[in-house]
């Protein structure tokens, strides 16, 4: 059968987990992930690692935070007065907010510290500067040709 090519259509069951072993997301109890190769629809070291790989094979692979969801960038960090908040929210320590940008994009926007005054929001991905590990299972391959 081969490797999938970009343009395939895949279906992956995966168990991902932080470098201390902590799962954070799994695919398993569930139906496998479907995506189609070179889209973008996933982190690149999955993508990569799912191309090396055939039908019914298993692997393990950790995959670097560059290929990943990239570094923590301080300029993400963003401090805004209390008094920008909406009334009906009441900001609190890991609340995750989500923010329609101009774009049209929605941004998630952790909160990581809230005074009196103002309130600091994370713009970072909550994966960002961690390695991630995932188990992979190829289970289906369907040629985009």
């Amino acid at each position: 059968m081969g490797h999938p090519q970009s343009g395939d259509r895949v279906k992956v069951h995966y168990t991902g987990r932080f470098a201390d072993g902590r799962v954070f997301d799994s695919s398993r109890g569930r139906e496998p992930l479907e995506l189609t190769l070179g889209e973008g629809q996933v982190i690149p070291g999955f993508e990569n690692a799912v191309t090396r790989m055939q039908q019914g094979e298993e692997a393990t692979v950790t995959i670097p935070a560059e290929e990943a969801y990239g570094r923590r960038r301080d300029e993400l960090m963003i401090s805004v007065g209390r008094a920008q908040f909406p009334p009906h929210i009441e900001p609190s320590v890991g609340q995750r907010l989500q923010v329609r940008q101009d774009d049209g994009e929605v941004a998630v926007l952790t909160v990581t510290d809230v005074s009196e005054a103002q309130v600091t929001l994370d713009a970072n991905h909550p994966l960002a500067g961690e390695d991630l590990t995932f188990e992979l299972e190829l289970v289906d391959i369907e040629p985009s040709r």
